[in-house]
């Protein structure tokens, strides 16, 4: 353990970055009690203990155009985080997904002498694999949450450590699914169908209205149909209710208790995301959509080389649920799926079974406490090397 007082900048993005550094920092208290957090992020961190320069979730979103909207503001962020990096001279800078954002700060720590972990590697299997070399400059070490993404930074000798994901110690349920449907005021004897529309303004505003509009498609077909929306801490009461006002639907929005929620569920429609392996943890069948700027859509589909794009499917490497993207993810295409999952149990339990495998290739967990223990071991190093950090 690290004799002295350290101090560590976070730079965290998005909701679920904001969630992976918060677990990993107190995990880092556990082991330095006397460690000092700062940074950008947002509700979670700042829960933790860490102290916000900058509340991230005002530049949480994602596509060409929407990074080009909010670029002032963007821009404001990596200016204030550098401001930060120069007054209070960290012992380290954790990175925590955001790439692009994170890859300049991360360049700027390092010209200023800073020591960078980088939590959660660009998906450079999918697109760009040159970017390995590039971040290889501006890091320290690179800690990779999928088993396969070592050998990327392994053949360019850039120090790397799988971890495995974090949300394999986040999803953890605090009572059973018959306690959860009492707890909800939700029936046992109707089936549950689960909305998530994401973790950012653009996903609900694109999202949303197709997945109620699907919900009302399906509760002709079955008017016992109960639906419940999880909502994100980083989405407020009144966006939802801007669209949820709106609708006939009997739709329960709930806070605060994601994984209570999705084990009610018997199927779910979803954006991509890390809510998908979440829900592959918990083996609930589900239907990926997702929207983006036409223009970040054109340009996706001539840059990712990989067929997928749902978290499940990649780990998987064939199509075990069902991605209706862009023009397919209408309000008839969703109803469908879910129609299909809900009414076929052949389908529904041959989905099952594949989360399952999926949920195998996730690891077993402690994924914030393996952060915790690199950070420190980062603290006490003067020098890093690839030998140093070497996966067993």
């Amino acid at each position: 353990m690290p004799a002295k007082t350290f101090t560590v900048a976070f730079s965290a993005g998005e909701a679920s970055g904001d969630q992976h550094a918060a677990a990993m920092f107190k995990e880092m208290q556990t082991l330095c009690p006397a460690l000092k957090g700062v940074g950008m992020g947002s509700s979670q961190m700042a829960a933790a203990g860490i102290d916000l320069t900058y509340d991230s979730s005002a530049i949480a979103v994602i596509g060409v155009i929407e990074v080009i909207k909010h670029y002032p503001e963007i821009r404001r962020a990596l200016m204030r985080m550098q401001t930060l990096l120069i007054k209070k001279k960290p012992d380290l800078l954790v990175c925590v997904d955001y790439k692009e954002f994170n890859f300049k700060l991360a360049r700027f720590a390092k010209q200023h002498g800073i020591k960078v972990l980088f939590y959660v590697s660009p998906q450079v299997w999918a697109w760009r694999a040159g970017r390995v070399k590039k971040y290889g400059k501006v890091i320290d070490l690179m800690a990779v949450i999928f088993p396969f993404e070592t050998a990327y930074y392994e053949a360019e000798n850039i120090p790397v450590r799988y971890v495995g994901h974090p949300s394999v110690d986040k999803v953890h349920l605090h009572y059973s699914k018959h306690e959860a449907l009492r707890q909800f005021t939700l029936s046992a004897t109707a089936p549950v169908v689960g909305l998530l529309p994401g973790s950012r303004t653009n996903e609900i505003n694109r999202l949303l209205p197709v997945m109620l509009a699907a919900a009302t498609l399906l509760q002709q077909r079955n008017p016992t149909l109960q639906f419940v929306l999880p909502q994100a801490n980083s989405i407020s009461d009144e966006l939802i209710s801007n669209y949820v006002r709106t609708s006939t639907l009997p739709i329960a929005i709930i806070k605060g208790t994601p994984y209570e929620v999705m084990q009610c569920c018997d199927a779910v429609m979803t954006t991509s995301g890390t809510t998908t392996l979440e829900l592959a943890l918990l083996t609930i069948p589900m239907v990926i959509c997702y929207k983006l700027a036409p223009i970040t859509y054109w340009l996706g589909k001539r840059l990712i080389k990989i067929p997928f794009i749902g978290l499940p499917n990649i780990i998987a490497n064939k199509a075990i649920i069902k991605e209706l993207i862009q023009h397919e993810a209408t309000a008839e295409n969703l109803a469908e799926e879910i129609w299909q999952l809900l009414t076929n149990t052949d389908y529904a339990n041959t989905q099952r079974e594949e989360l399952r495998y999926v949920k195998e290739q996730l690891g077993n967990g402690g994924a914030s406490a393996l952060m915790a223990q690199l950070a420190i071991e980062m603290l006490d190093t003067d020098e890093l090397s690839p030998q140093s950090f070497k996966n067993t």
